[in-house]
């Protein structure tokens, strides 16, 4: 139990709770668009390559970042510089996840099976992306992006619909604004190390001012799926409290006072992507 505790925190598995609501609601949405009967066995095998991707993708970031963790007081007690997990045993789970997302695509259709690697050449490569680019929070919000055109791809076998696109964009747009919002902690630290970020290229508080237009573009990309889509007003409560609780995050970040970045990070958008998740799915039969 200690060991997968370990694990658990190795991956930040709480942190799921952010791509999972729209992998659900990308699944929901391609039964809704398409008149197609719900398909239990599928949408576990979309969970399960959801969990298996991400895995690999927290997995490999803290392995890629170990030596930079060890040098950054705020990291500097994550589990393979702290020494509980060895970089090689990271390497191992990585690989392992790696593989079984790939079988478990195999196992839904095969359009996913080809394009797996891709996924995973996405939210791998992110952990490298620091190192030469300040779009890195792009990257990263591009490897959250497919998860509701994953799943919508996973039902249909096809590309048939803008609506997952344009749903995948604002997932994209909200994941890059709040992660420049949690890379303000590490703005010195990276100008140290030689590390790209958009604080670290622009400042504190021009990157605010482009964390909050990155929202209010994510923002309004929601609102126009929910009018294209044939949905009821759950959806819009739900796009209320997304857009309500993104608010709230830019009140609660500070150029002068970061304190509370994590309630900013974690809290707020865990909150939002679940509330809008249940709302959505829940207008396409309410």
């Amino acid at each position: 139990m200690s060991k997968i505790k370990n694990y658990l925190s190795f991956i930040k598995f709480a942190h799921s709770i952010f791509a999972m609501p729209f992998a659900l609601l990308g699944f929901f949405m391609a039964l809704n668009i398409n008149n197609l009967t719900f398909d239990f066995t599928k949408l576990i095998y979309i969970i399960l390559a959801m969990i298996f991707a991400r895995n690999s993708a927290m997995g490999f970031n803290r392995y890629i970042d170990r030596n930079i963790d060890k040098n950054n007081p705020r990291t500097k007690n994550r589990e393979i510089p702290a020494g509980i997990i060895n970089q090689k045993s990271a390497l191992i789970f990585v690989i392992i996840n790696s593989l079984l997302f790939i079988a478990t695509t195999y196992f839904i259709n095969t359009l996913c099976l080809w394009l797996s690697p891709i996924a995973l050449a996405v939210i791998l490569g992110y952990s490298i992306t620091k190192k030469f680019t300040a779009l890195c929070h792009l990257v990263l919000g591009l490897g959250l992006s497919l998860s509701p055109i994953g799943a919508y791809v996973a039902v249909t076998a096809s590309f048939n619909s803008i609506l997952p696109i344009i749903i995948s964009l604002a997932v994209l747009l909200w994941t890059a604004g709040f992660d420049i919002i949690y890379a303000l902690q590490d703005d010195e630290f990276d100008t140290a190390n030689k590390l790209n970020s958009i604080p670290q290229k622009l400042g504190r508080q021009k990157a605010l001012l482009l964390s909050r237009i990155l929202h209010f573009i994510s923002a309004l990309l929601i609102l126009i799926t929910g009018f294209m889509m044939a949905v009821s007003a759950w959806y819009f409560v739900g796009t209320a409290v997304f857009i309500t609780l993104l608010i709230n995050q830019h009140h609660l970040v500070k150029i002068d006072d970061l304190s509370k970045v994590n309630l900013a990070f974690f809290t707020m958008n865990g909150i939002a992507s679940v509330i809008f998740g249940i709302f959505s799915i829940l207008s396409f039969y309410i």
